[in-house]
């Protein structure tokens, strides 16, 4: 049971982090989501939009959070 309150401790802050970024966001310096290498074609007839930096930061970050659980 202690590992299951681990676990539900670790996902609220991780929610929690979540919640203050995407509420600050705009006081950011910079934008989650319309970072630097993001794609944006504009055409007559619509948008395409695929955020590659933020893909990769989040799976850098992903990936980092998963190798610090499993150092145990």
């Amino acid at each position: 049971m202690a590992a299951l309150g681990r676990t539900l401790i670790l996902v609220g802050a991780v929610l929690l982090v979540v919640g203050l970024l995407i509420t600050f966001s705009a006081r950011l310096p910079f934008r989650i989501g319309r970072l630097p290498g993001d794609i944006l074609i504009r055409g007559k007839h619509g948008v395409f939009y695929f955020p590659l930096a933020t893909c990769l930061l989040a799976s850098v970050l992903v990936s980092l959070v998963v190798w610090l659980l499993g150092r145990r």
